[in-house]
């Protein structure tokens, strides 16, 4: 059974892009949400997906799944809010990870929700933790974990277990890669005491201040992958200079009625 079957949360209609259901939301219904997911005790993950998420499931029916499957898909990229508004979600806006963070940060000072972060690189957890601190004075950060560059071994998870229990966020923020950081949410949601896990990807690194965001017309002019391209070419080179051309293929046909997708989560 998915998550989304016993789901006690209204969530905003799903977008079909490319099969994966991207919710129709902005930053605001998406804290919304959460806000009462976390009081009413309803266990999920969120997923920040952009087109680098949606191409990866074209070939990874687990990963499809995954991302079907969550308490919420959010726009992530301009193409996902351009195919929205497409659709006629005239509501829709760019749910950002970096963003998300912070209004759910903004949102906790009176809410009084706990925060743990989980990943980054030594160190990018601890920086974080600091600059957040120094933006919402109230913000409650109760523990931070960098895991290995591999999947955790039986000892670590315990290890991350017990951590989190004596902790009990009500948000664990996860900041790996995708797919990575989806299948770990998917994987340990259930073991975890937690209410809700964000994968928010690199803006462990932008909030920090590690890397530098791109401004704010770069965002939304569609463009962020060339900056973040020139920023990190050989980490990011073939993600974009083939996941992009592919997408904008895939989606034509698509919008053409070439070509059917399902947004079934198994």
């Amino acid at each position: 059974m998915g998550i989304l079957d016993s789901l006690m949360v209204a969530t905003p209609p799903r977008i079909n892009v490319l099969g994966i259901g991207v919710h129709a939301l902005n930053l605001k219904s998406a804290v919304a949400v959460l806000q009462k997911a976390i009081e009413s005790k309803t266990k999920g993950y969120v997923c920040v997906t952009g087109v680098h998420g949606v191409s990866e499931a074209q070939s990874d029916p687990p990963f499809r799944a995954i991302l079907n499957s969550a308490l919420l898909n959010t726009p992530d990229g301009m193409p996902m809010v351009w195919t929205g508004r497409w659709f006629g979600f005239r509501e829709v806006k760019r749910v950002y990870g970096p963003d998300l963070l912070l209004e759910v940060c903004q949102a906790s000072q009176s809410a009084g929700w706990r925060h743990f972060f989980y990943g980054g690189a030594p160190g990018t957890a601890t920086a974080l933790t600091a600059v957040l601190q120094t933006r919402f004075p109230r913000l409650q950060i109760v523990g931070t974990f960098t895991p290995p560059f591999r999947p955790l071994t039986p000892s670590e998870l315990e290890d991350l277990q017990t951590q989190v229990t004596s902790a009990h966020p009500d948000i664990i923020w996860v900041g790996l890669s995708t797919p990575k950081q989806e299948r770990f949410m998917a994987a340990t949601l259930s073991c975890l005491d937690t209410t809700i896990m964000i994968g928010i990807g690199a803006a462990f690194d932008l909030v920090s201040g590690k890397v530098r965001q791109s401004p704010r017309w770069i965002q939304r002019s569609g463009f962020e992958w060339l900056y973040r391209l020139i920023q990190e070419p050989r980490r990011l080179w073939k993600r974009y200079l083939k996941n992009n051309p592919l997408f904008v293929y895939r989606l034509f046909l698509q919008l053409t009625g070439l070509r059917r997708y399902s947004i079934d989560a198994n």
